[in-house]
């Protein structure tokens, strides 16, 4: 409420200033980069609250790395006729009786629902449907941010029925109820991730737009770093695990969500220039700036041109469709690899715990090394660097592999993947900084949807590969480093973006981009002209 009054006596202090100065109408990024601040307390409170969300993105992706797992196996005490053997399909020429799971029948869905030997292939399916969930659900969340709810709302939808259906999950009675439980899981948390990186890049300056991107995946990484303290203590039932990561974004949607504002350059956009300019003001006080009373936020969209004129989508525009299409078929790519490297820890014969702990551990250099890179390098190069190491770390895994019977893992092997996965993890968490400079206002959150789309559609084969990796892992891992590098080529398509402009429409940044040092490639302007 004393918030609330003082935003209505700010308001007041402008029009009495206003009244004795001309009107100063400017565009968000103006008033942002001139009077708000770049970067200054506001915004990385604000980032901070939307960046915490990421915890529960990570958790409910990754979780199936525990719950999905393959447990260890042995002999009973009672049988003759059974041999331990390390490899994961010894099993099946012994009678049932002959063996038992180590932790009991409830330690994964494996051992529950015995989703081995013949019923092997089964087990990949729950993890493909959470991400063909994620597919759809980009899509939706994509259209609700832009077009209806805002990133605010969008980001509270999304963490309240990702609670409701992990918890859910929880309580599946068979593998196809579970399957069809995290497709639903998978649909619900997809609008986090978009929304947050949206969010939190639009309200500030474009000097750190790479920055704050890359916020939100450090704490992706905290809560991928969780899940073996979290699944550790519960390793004797795996229903336990989702119950308590679906407590967290429940108590994220009551307590957090209320202290973050809207972006104001979708307001603006939106034609609230009122809200959008109240945002401001409330983030220039707490930098300790003050804006004009005089000052007035434009509407980006051309309200003159009346109803004849259409409104733009990321359709509309011939070099956008080229563009995003290209970003697409990148991001397919990537989120096989990216997704792929974390479910196939399994097949490193190593302790499950011990190795997503590296991996995840991993993470941290990854975010720091996109975090540095990012402030004066080039968005193309960190890019295809990045990407063809993670391929050639994959490929030099295929060296150290060890047959499946082999006891022990290999730390020759582990390095290998460790390093491969970092730069992986770096390879994707600069496409979606990327892919939010690519595109204006009006169609950044659908544009950053597809993309999520295609990783997503990516990340939903890469289970089955990882099924066929437990039978043979050099085959997985030359698939990995294959598309690792092809990602990396796809990059020769795509405009640099580094230190340009934030436009809030397409046709805006088709001008803009036409005058600046990082154009629009030949190809996509004379498609643009056609």
């Amino acid at each position: 409420m004393d918030e609330f009054q003082e935003l209505v006596v700010q308001s007041g202090e402008r029009e009495a200033e206003a009244r004795s100065a001309p009107r100063l109408e400017i565009t968000v990024e103006e008033a942002i980069e001139e009077h708000v601040g770049s970067l200054g307390f506001a915004q990385l409170v604000h980032v901070f609250l939307v960046s915490l969300a990421w915890m529960f993105d990570a958790q409910n992706t990754l979780i199936t790395i525990f719950s999905d797992a393959q447990p260890a196996w042995r002999c009973t005490p009672s049988s003759s006729s059974c041999s331990s053997s390390s490899s994961s399909d010894g099993m099946c020429g012994l009678d049932r009786c002959a063996w038992e799971w180590v932790g009991g029948n409830k330690t994964s869905i494996i051992a529950e629902w015995g989703l081995v030997c013949d019923r092997r292939f089964r087990a990949g399916i729950p993890a493909s449907f959470f991400f063909l969930g994620s597919l759809f659900g980009s899509a939706v969340h994509g259209r609700l941010a832009d077009s209806y709810l805002g990133r605010k709302k969008t980001v509270f939808l999304s963490c309240l029925l990702t609670s409701i259906t992990a918890f859910l999950t929880s309580l599946a009675p068979n593998i196809w109820v579970y399957a069809l439980l995290r497709f639903s899981n998978g649909f619900a948390r997809s609008g986090i991730g978009i929304c947050c990186l949206v969010l939190a890049t639009e309200t500030v300056g474009r000097k750190w737009r790479g920055q704050v991107g890359q916020y939100g995946f450090f704490f992706f990484t905290i809560g991928f770093l969780s899940l073996p303290l979290i699944a550790y203590p519960a390793r004797t039932s795996w229903r336990t695990i989702y119950k308590v990561i679906s407590l967290l974004p429940l108590v994220y949607s009551i307590l957090i969500i209320p202290f973050v504002s809207e972006s104001p350059r979708w307001l603006a956009v939106k034609g609230r220039t009122g809200e959008a300019l109240d945002v401001l003001t409330k983030f220039a006080k707490l930098n300790g700036n003050k804006l004009p009373g005089n000052l007035a936020i434009s509407n980006p969209i051309d309200t003159n041109a009346g109803s004849a004129t259409k409104p733009e989508s990321l359709w509309s525009s011939r070099w956008a469709t080229r563009r995003i299409a290209t970003i697409m078929v990148t991001g397919f790519a990537v989120g096989f690899v990216y997704y792929g490297f974390q479910l196939n820890v399994e097949n490193l014969n190593f302790n499950l715990y011990f190795t997503v702990g590296v991996n995840a551990l991993m993470e941290i250099p990854a975010v720091f090394i996109g975090s540095v890179f990012l402030s004066f390098a080039n968005r193309r190069t960190l890019f295809s660097s990045s990407a063809f190491v993670a391929g050639v770390s994959c490929i030099l895994c295929i060296l150290f592999t060890k047959k499946p019977t082999t006891r022990g893992g290999n730390f020759a092997q582990l390095s290998a993947e460790s390093v491969g996965f970092m730069a992986a993890s770096t390879v994707f968490d600069v496409l979606y900084v990327y892919c939010v400079e690519l595109f204006p206002t009006n169609v950044r959150n659908l544009a950053v949807s597809k993309l999520r789309q295609s990783l997503m559609l990516g990340a939903a084969i890469a289970p089955h590969l990882v099924s066929l990796g437990r039978l043979s892992p050099w085959i997985s891992f030359l698939i990995f480093g294959g598309l690792s590098i092809f990602g990396g080529l796809m990059t020769i398509w795509l405009p640099e973006t580094r230190n340009a402009p934030v436009c809030e429409t397409l046709e805006q940044q088709e001008k803009q981009e036409k005058l600046s040092s990082a154009p629009i490639t030949e190809m996509e302007l004379l498609d643009s002209s056609n």
